[in-house]
C-alpha cells in the first residue's frame, strides 16, 4: 500500500476532499449546529482544527452537498427539503496577517468588504464606514438571494494578540471591532447563522457584549470532540501509519498507542468526555515516523514564559493540580486582569485535569508530555539566562553526569546554575527562585530518567533513578549540607533502595542566602 496524504497544515474542507487526504469526519457536530442555535463562540488551541471545521461549515451553507457525499451529515440530511441551499456567506479569516501597524485591521476588514461589494454590485461607499458597507452588504445579499447570510470570523482575536506589547494599539483594535461586529447587532432579519472562532475568549471585547447572544460552546460537553482526535479516531482512521511508526521505531502497537497518549493525549475542554489529541502533534508524530515537539516548536510561547517570570509565579503548580478554577474564571481573559490562568488554559498550555460537582470548579494542569517538557525547557532560560549557551548547564550535559555518577560535575552544574539566577523583586525570597530552578531542572530530567520532585515533609526533596544510580537529594537553605544529609538519614529516604542493586547517593545541599549561592554539597555513598 501507497502512503497516504495526510492534511498537515491544510485547513481547506474543500480540498482535504477532492484532493483524497484522509478526513475524520466531523460533520455530525456541523448538522448539530445548523439544527440547534443560530450565533456561536468556540475557543480552542492553535492548529486543533478550528479554521478547518469553519471551512467545512462555509461549504456546508454554500450548499455544495457534493463534498460531504458519505459523510454523516449526508445521512442526517436525508429527506430534509431545506438542506442544502446555498446561502450568503461571508468569511473573515484574520490568520496570516501582520497587525503590528495601526490601520491593518481596517485594511484586513477593506480588503474583506471590497471583494463582496464587487460580487453583490455595491457601489456607493465610498463615503461609509465599514460597518455601514457591511450593513449594507447583508441587505443587499438578502435582496439579491432571498436568503439570510451566513458570518464566518475565523481566529477573531488575532489582531489583540499580536498587540498586547503595544496597549495603544491593541485598544485601537478593539474600537475597531466594537464598531464592525457591533453592527450586525439588530440585523437578525438578514442573519441566518453566526459562528466565531478565536484561541482566546477577551470577555470585555464588543463582539460578546453587542451580540449578546452569541452562544458559547467553549466548554460545552457536546463539543468537548468537535476539533482535535481521539483515541478511537485516531485508532480508526490511521491503522495503516500506525503500523508504518511502529516498525520504524520497532515498537509494539501497544506501546506505540501508549507513547501517543503520553505525549499528545490529555486535553479536556469540559467536565466530562474522552480526552483530546493534539491533531498537529499526531499527523506530523506519523508522518515523520518519530515523536517530537512538533505543535510546540511551531510557536514558543515567549510573552507567556516573560510574563511568569515577572509574576513569581509559583510554577510547580503546573504538575501538582494545585491550580484551581471556575467555568467563570477560565472563559473571562482581560488583557489588563493579572490572572494568567485563563490565557494558559485558553492557549492550550494548561488543560482541565479533575472537576469537583460540589464546588464546581476544576483542577488545572499540563495536557501532556509534548506542552509539560515544552514549556518547562522555555521557562529555564528565565529563571537562567546561561543555561542553553555555557557548556555544563543545560539539561543534556547535566542528564550524562546523573546517567555516569560523576558528582563533581553534577555540583558544578549546579553552582554554575545557581549562579546565574536573576531576580524580579526583590520582596520575593531567594528560597522561591532556587525551588523554582530545582523543579525546573528536576522536572525536565524526568523526560529521560525516573525523576520525582517533592515538596512536603516525609519524602526527600528530589529522588532521580538511572538504570546505574539512585540519587537521594535534600535541599536546604541558610542552613548546612550536613543537616541536609542527617534528615535523609533520620527519615529513611533510602529505605526503598535497601536490596536495590544500584549505587545509592545521598547528596545534601545547602545554599546561602545571602551571597546566593550553593555553599555545601555533601555526598555519602
Amino acid at each position: 500500500m501507497t502512503s497516504r496524504k495526510l492534511p498537515i497544515g491544510i485547513q481547506s474542507f474543500e480540498k482535504i476532499i477532492t484532493n483524497n487526504y484522509i478526513y475524520i469526519d466531523k460533520t455530525r457536530y456541523i448538522y448539530d449546529l445548523v439544527h440547534s442555535g443560530s450565533q456561536f463562540f468556540l475557543s480552542r488551541p492553535r492548529r486543533f482544527g478550528k479554521s478547518l471545521l469553519l471551512s467545512t461549515l462555509k461549504e456546508y451553507w454554500k450548499g455544495n452537498k457534493e463534498l460531504f457525499s458519505g459523510l454523516q451529515i449526508d445521512k442526517l440530511e436525508q429527506g430534509n427539503s431545506d438542506a442544502w441551499q446555498r446561502y450568503p456567506v461571508f468569511y473573515f479569516d484574520f490568520n496570516g496577517q501582520n497587525y503590528q501597524n495601526k490601520n491593518a485591521l481596517e485594511n484586513i476588514l477593506d480588503e474583506h468588504l471590497t471583494g463582496w461589494e464587487k460580487e453583490y454590485g455595491c457601489n456607493d461607499y465610498d463615503s461609509k464606514t465599514l460597518e455601514e458597507r457591511f450593513r449594507d452588504l447583508l441587505k443587499k445579499a438578502y435582496t439579491i438571494n432571498g436568503l439570510r447570510s451566513v458570518v464566518l470570523v475565523d481566529e477573531y482575536d488575532k489582531p489583540l494578540l499580536e498587540t498586547e506589547n503595544k496597549p495603544e494599539l491593541e485598544e485601537h483594535n478593539k474600537a475597531v471591532f466594537k464598531g464592525f461586529f457591533g453592527s450586525l447587532k439588530g440585523m437578525d432579519d438578514y442573519l441566518q447563522f453566526v459562528f466565531v472562532t478565536g484561541v482566546t475568549k477577551f470577555s470585555k471585547v464588543s463582539i460578546f457584549s453587542d451580540l449578546n447572544q452569541l452562544n458559547d460552546i467553549s466548554m460545552d460537553t457536546d463539543y468537548n470532540e468537535i476539533c482535535g482526535m481521539t483515541e478511537r479516531e485516531i485508532i480508526d482512521n490511521f491503522s495503516y501509519e500506525l503500523k508504518k511508526l511502529e516498525d520504524k521505531i520497532g515498537i509494539s502497537n501497544e506501546a506505540c498507542l501508549e507513547k501517543l497518549k503520553h505525549s499528545y493525549d490529555g486535553y479536556h475542554f469540559s467536565s466530562e468526555g474522552a480526552g483530546i489529541y493534539n491533531p498537529y502533534s499526531v499527523l506530523c508524530a506519523l508522518q515523520k515516523g518519530k515523536f517530537g515537539y512538533y505543535w510546540f516548536e511551531t510557536g514558543t510561547p515567549s510573552f507567556l514564559v516573560s510574563k511568569l517570570k515577572q509574576m513569581d509565579f509559583d510554577v510547580a503548580q503546573f504538575s501538582n493540580l494545585k491550580l484551581y478554577a471556575t467555568e467563570k474564571r477560565l472563559s473571562d481573559y482581560r488583557g489588563d486582569n493579572p490572572d494568567i490562568v485563563p490565557l494558559l488554559y485558553q492557549t492550550g498550555y494548561l488543560t482541565l485535569k479533575k472537576y469537583d460537582s460540589q464546588a464546581e470548579y476544576y483542577a488545572l494542569g499540563f495536557p501532556n508530555d509534548e506542552v509539560k517538557y515544552g514549556f518547562l525547557d522555555s521557562l529555564l532560560p528565565e529563571y537562567t539566562p546561561a543555561v542553553n549557551t555555557v557548556t555544563g548547564k543545560d539539561i543534556i550535559s547535566i542528564l550524562q553526569y546523573v546517567k555516569n555518577g560523576d558528582i563533581d560535575k553534577i555540583r558544578d552544574a549546579f553552582i554554575a546554575l545557581f549562579a546565574g539566577i536573576t531576580y524580579t523583586s526583590s520582596d520575593v525570597p531567594y528560597e522561591h527562585y532556587f525551588q523554582t530552578v530545582i523543579y525546573l531542572v528536576f522536572t525536565l530530567l524526568g523526560q529521560y530518567v525516573k525523576c520525582e520532585v517533592h515538596s512536603y515533609t516525609g519524602r526527600a526533596d528530589c529522588v532521580t533513578e538511572t538504570d546505574r544510580f539512585v540519587y537521594i537529594f535534600e535541599f536546604k537553605k541558610d542552613s548546612t549540607a550536613k543537616e541536609a544529609l542527617e534528615q535523609i538519614q533520620n527519615q529513611n529516604y533510602a529505605k526503598p533502595y535497601i536490596s536495590d542493586k544500584r549505587k545509592v547517593l545521598k547528596i545534601g545541599v545547602n545554599f546561602d542566602s545571602e551571597s546566593k549561592e550553593l555553599t555545601e554539597w555533601i555526598v555519602e555513598q
